[in-house]
């Protein structure tokens, strides 16, 4: 009877002091994208597919008596996608903000490098030409930003040192468990920069970053581990913006059965126009790189021109109709192949 009487007493208190708590403030945003691709790749057959991307964001936080607020968020997901799951979601860790305008993300936080890549306008559509997994040039900026969920990232405030600098640095750890046969991340550390600054009628953003990562891999070691350095500049010129950016690195756990690694560099640029509800995108990325089974020397090349352009058209409110093209042109182990075009039509709409 005591312990009924115990666990009774102790249901109560809590129940209790849950109804006096406060919530923490909450918002909800995403997009629910839908429409067709039509894809034609020069060495194979012609294939059409639906294509959706849903997106459903959970935004929380709330500011403490001293000034400092603490934030997360969450992605609700189809149950095809487990939380957690290497290739499903990676919900926020926490974000705690203070009062002089700095940003601590501990659990999850990402990569410092990798926050302040330029972006590169391009096709706003969703469609791709489907490449070989054994290409594996890269295409973005930000190929070698690797890190792992046991990290942190400390972002300073505006104006930091110099009127308009912003910088980011981040480190990781690993889980420690034991090696497998897919080569994994275990660590990193980064550091990223981004100045702001106008040019008489045009605004100049030049972003930069550096990162290095350390991985492993049962019974073989690499020869490079993951690691990169990007710069890029945006130039915006009232609806007009042109940006261009350059990156190097290296890269392992890539191809099929991340068995492979590889020395890698991108160039891209791309042109953006916004002429009331119309939006015009144009982008282009070469990549390239030399890869080769991990632990080994040498290698063989491969590259990916890729060339994209859009239309958007905002029919209302949050809602965009979009039209895209890519043309992709490759290249594996130096013989011509991947080549292709595909074309995209669908809707946006965002809340």
């Amino acid at each position: 009877m005591k312990k009924e009487l115990l666990m009774g007493t102790a249901l109560v208190s809590t129940l209790g002091a849950a109804s006096v708590a406060e919530a923490v403030s909450m918002s909800m945003s995403g997009n629910h994208q839908v429409g067709m691709e039509f894809d034609s790749p020069s060495g194979g057959t012609d294939t059409n597919a639906q294509k959706n991307d849903n997106n459903f964001t959970v935004s929380l936080s709330e500011t403490t008596d001293g000034g400092m607020t603490i934030s997360s968020s969450f992605k609700l997901m189809d149950e095809g996608s487990a939380s957690g799951a290497v290739s499903g979601d990676m919900d926020a860790g926490l974000t705690l903000a203070f009062t002089d305008g700095s940003k601590l993300d501990v659990i999850n936080a990402g990569n410092a490098s990798g926050s302040h890549a330029v972006s590169i306008p391009g096709s706003a559509g969703a469609e791709g030409v489907t490449v070989t997994s054994s290409n594996v040039a890269p295409t973005g900026l930000d190929f070698g930003t690797d890190s792992t969920v046991f990290g942190v990232e400390y972002h300073t405030a505006a104006d930091f040192l110099a009127d308009g600098l912003k910088l980011s640095v981040s480190a990781s750890t690993d889980s420690g468990a034991a090696a497998i046969n897919t080569y994994r991340v275990d660590s990193h550390y980064a550091i990223g920069a981004t100045y702001v600054s106008d040019l008489g009628d045009t605004a100049i953003t030049i972003g930069a970053g550096i990162s290095q990562a350390d991985g492993s891999k049962r019974e073989t070691a690499v020869v490079n581990d993951t690691n990169g350095s990007h710069i890029g500049l945006s130039a915006v010129t009232g609806d007009l913006t042109i940006a261009v950016g350059f990156a190097d690195g290296e890269k392992a756990g890539v191809s099929d059965n991340g068995s492979d690694e590889y020395t890698g560099d991108v160039v891209a640029a791309g042109v953006k126009y916004v002429s009331g509800d119309l939006t015009f995108n144009v982008g282009f990325a070469n990549g390239s790189a030399t890869d080769n089974t991990i632990g080994s020397t040498g290698g063989n090349a491969d590259s990916t021109d890729e060339t994209s352009a859009s239309v958007s058209y905002a029919v209302a409110a949050g809602v965009t109709a979009i039209l895209g093209y890519t043309v992709v042109e490759g290249e594996d182990d130096g013989v011509a192949t991947d080549d292709g075009s595909a074309w995209y039509i669908g809707a946006n709409m965002s809340f």
